[in-house]
């Protein structure tokens, strides 16, 4: 990346990760997801990586770019990281070292790449129309990014951070990986955009006191479990586990208003305003 494609290293790498359909955000919740993450990665020269996949939290990270990037950074370090065998029409992107000729909107309701990404890396192991075949190459990149230093006279490698809106289970155990990590990845959850989001941030609020569930709330969050993520009892049980481990991992976590940065850089929970 840093040869073939020319990318200055990176100071911050912000892995954006969430919904692969489309939902519905509010324009304020759209205008400070987009302003803020674009603008943060302006000023710390950093990449933002998502699926770049024209739906779901990657179009709007898209969006974002093309409303608030300056010329410079629009098209520039916004990395795209998805399955080969989903993306429509994806022989048409065959080619070295020339220019091909790609439409990727022959068919409306097929997936296809989205235009404000700068640059995509296409995993492929051989599957056609299944997701997530591309997340552990893109966390094995990520933890080779963290291993770069920003400059030589610095200890530091580049700093990761996750941001999760909506989801499905799957991005549940992505933020566990990064939670696990040593040293652990900032993750901001913005709560009220879907599933995955909305049962880490009530996980987060019902665990404050650090005391351990009651029967009943645990009921409570095994049927919400059921009826967002359209899972059956078993597959409840194994998501509830996932995030009481991500629960294991926020004893110094200070929670305050909207709008407040908490102190603890592991979490983070960014408010929908409705």
């Amino acid at each position: 990346m840093l040869k073939e494609w020319k990318m200055d290293m990176p100071k911050l790498v912000i892995s954006v990760h969430g919904g692969t359909e489309n939902f519905d955000l509010s324009p304020k919740v759209r205008h400070t997801f987009g302003k803020g993450l674009v603008k943060a990665a302006e000023t710390t020269g950093a990449w933002i990586v998502t699926e770049g996949i024209n739906t779901g939290v990657s179009r709007y990270l898209g969006d974002a770019v093309k409303l608030y990037g300056t010329r410079e950074f629009r098209r520039r370090y916004t990395v795209g990281i998805a399955p080969w065998g989903i993306i429509q029409n994806h022989s048409d992107l065959i080619g070295k070292d020339v220019n091909m000729p790609f439409d990727p909107q022959t068919q409306p309701l097929s997936c296809y790449l989205n235009s404000q990404h700068s640059h995509f890396l296409l995993v492929d192991d051989g599957t056609v129309g299944i997701y997530g075949r591309q997340l552990e190459l893109r966390r094995r990149l990520e933890r080779h990014i963290r291993l770069q230093k920003i400059h030589p006279r610095l200890r530091k490698g580049v700093p990761v951070l996750c941001v999760v809106m909506a989801g499905g289970p799957d991005v549940i155990s992505v933020v566990l990986d990064y939670v696990k990590s040593v040293p652990q990845v900032p993750t901001v959850v913005y709560e009220g955009t879907g599933p995955a989001a909305d049962l880490l941030a009530f996980m987060h609020k019902q665990t404050s006191t650090g005391r351990q569930l009651d029967p009943d709330i645990r009921e409570d969050i095994l049927l919400r479990i059921q009826t967002t993520l359209g899972l059956d009892k078993a597959e409840s049980n194994h998501i509830f586990k996932l995030l009481m481990e991500c629960m294991d991992f926020r004893d110094s976590v200070s929670e305050g208003q909207k709008g407040d940065v908490f102190r603890h850089p592991r979490w983070r929970l960014a408010s929908s305003p409705h």
